[in-house]
């Protein structure tokens, strides 16, 4: 029995898409497919096989060592591998193999790797048991209690981020990196000098690289909405249209890795870390426009033809609300994103809701009968990783839409509020998600624990460094 029927998807409709792709490998003389799946961190890792092994791959899965999801974001293994059951499970003893599972119906040919195919791998045991640190599949699952509950998720993304040339690569053999400690940064330049906000000058400068990107996105079938010139030096946004279930949060995994790898082939750096260090920088956002479409009636639950939202959408924001710290560490999982959240900063620092007003965490759009009414949560950063950040959402509306949560009044102060405030730093956001019964229900107990533990690790090693401030503020005065 192959890994696909122990894992239970081997059905019709899987077999179909997997004689497609091994069709689409030929016609288009497909060499090479890259397999990945997004790690707790949402960084892609995998491996590379040769097109003639997809058929077995597709049925068999391809392993890689388990500690690949037990590591921090600097590659060092946080749990004791080699002391049984010090990962928690004993399926991650002794490093032993989990296996990547392509999800046929995400190929696709990467326009800027000649022969290339690439496809989204779910994560499983030999066994065929989804790993329970496999964000993809705890994605899904949220996404399976939303719909016995009578409704889908619909989500768009706007995500900003920064782009610069590169001057400079570190890569002499003192600059190797270690785990636990990563090697230095390329050396970039700016694109532009910022706050000439959506000003055409500006665009026109970029447009090279942005012309570039557009392609590339395009060619994956990604639905490109606008790209934008943002408020900040080298900072850009791109939007794009809105997708169902699986579909946005894989969307953001393949728009990532297409602007970083697409801009480095071209000499330039993209990063979506939330503030980059440079001088006079701007904090970038990952903006999560969503609604719920009604699985009965095939339209927008949160409509009401007489009121700006319906009592679904009200009770889903609701339960943003009152979850919202316990949610932040999955919505902003760096230590780096906290430094956004500022008053009077075009980022929420408290969990208010307000009608179209930039300054709330839920940003209502649309109005009475409008169809495209849809909140927008402007917590994120964009390094999240896509299937936790969603899985936050459609774990703690649902819990909004079961209790009838009351998101109480649109705030036209969300600076001035009297509301929960958000956490100030990844360790306040974790002690939140640590103590919150929903989260534990939606993600389970295993998954909770392990994040904690992982991102407590960062915070730790991070706390272990002597900071620039620290060197400047103390090392002449004392």
């Amino acid at each position: 029995m192959s890994l696909a029927e122990r894992a239970g998807v081997w059905d019709a409709d899987r077999r179909a898409a997997g004689e497609d792709v091994a069709r689409w490998i030929e016609a288009d003389d497909i060499k090479v497919v890259r397999l990945s799946f997004v790690d707790q961190h949402g960084i892609t890792r995998g491996k590379t096989v040769t097109a003639d092994q997809i058929g077995r791959a597709l049925r068999d899965g391809v392993g890689f060592p388990s500690t690949l999801l037990l590591k921090d974001t600097a590659g060092r293994t946080v749990f004791p591998v080699w002391t049984p059951g010090g990962a928690g499970l004993p399926e991650f003893d002794g490093a032993a193999d989990c296996f990547m599972l392509p999800d046929p119906a995400t190929f696709r040919v990467l326009p800027w790797a000649p022969h290339t195919g690439w496809l989204i791998c779910d994560i499983h045991f030999a066994d065929g048991r989804p790993v329970p640190f496999a964000t993809r599949h705890l994605y899904r699952r949220s996404l399976d209690a939303l719909a016995r509950a009578g409704f889908d998720f619909k989500a768009g993304l706007e995500v900003e981020f920064h782009l610069f040339r590169r001057v400079g690569e570190a890569l002499g053999l003192e600059d190797a990196a270690s785990p636990g400690q990563p090697g230095r940064p390329p050396q970039v330049a700016l694109l532009n000098q910022g706050y000439q906000y959506l000003t055409e000058q500006r665009y026109d400068v970029l447009d090279p690289i942005l012309e570039t990107l557009r392609k590339n996105v395009v060619g994956l079938g990604l639905k490109l909405r606008s790209l934008e010139v943002e408020f900040g030096p080298s900072q850009v946004e791109f939007t794009f249209d809105t997708g169902i279930g699986l579909e946005p949060a894989d969307a953001m995994v393949l728009f990532r890795n297409t602007v970083k790898q697409v801009a480095a082939r071209e000499g330039y750096h993209a990063t979506f870390m939330c503030r980059p260090r440079i001088a006079n920088g701007m904090s970038s956002g990952w903006h999560l426009h969503q609604s719920l479409v009604d699985r009965a009636t095939g339209g927008n639950a949160f409509v009401d033809p007489a009121a700006p939202l319906s009592a679904s959408g009200l009770h889903f924001m609701g339960g943003l609300l009152a979850k919202a710290r316990a949610a932040t560490a999955l919505a902003c999982p760096t230590i780096n994103a906290y430094r956004r959240f500022k008053a009077f900063s075009l980022a929420p620092d408290r969990a208010v809701w307000g009608r179209d007003n930039r300054g709330a965490m839920l940003r209502l759009l649309g109005g009475p009968g409008d169809p495209a009414t849809h909140i927008e949560n402007r917590i994120g950063e964009p390094a999240a990783n896509p299937y936790l950040y969603m899985a936050s959402q459609v774990i703690c509306g649902l819990a909004g839409l079961e209790s009838r949560r009351d998101p109480g009044p649109s705030s036209d102060a969300p600076y001035g509020a009297a509301a929960t405030p958000l956490p100030r730093s990844l360790g306040e956001a974790l002690e939140a998600l640590h103590a919150s019964a929903v989260l534990r229900a939606g993600l389970g107990d295993t998954f909770i624990d392990y994040f904690v533990r992982l991102k407590r690790a960062e915070i730790e090693r991070h706390e272990a460094e002597v900071s620039d401030w620290e060197q400047r503020e103390y090392f002449d005065l004392f």
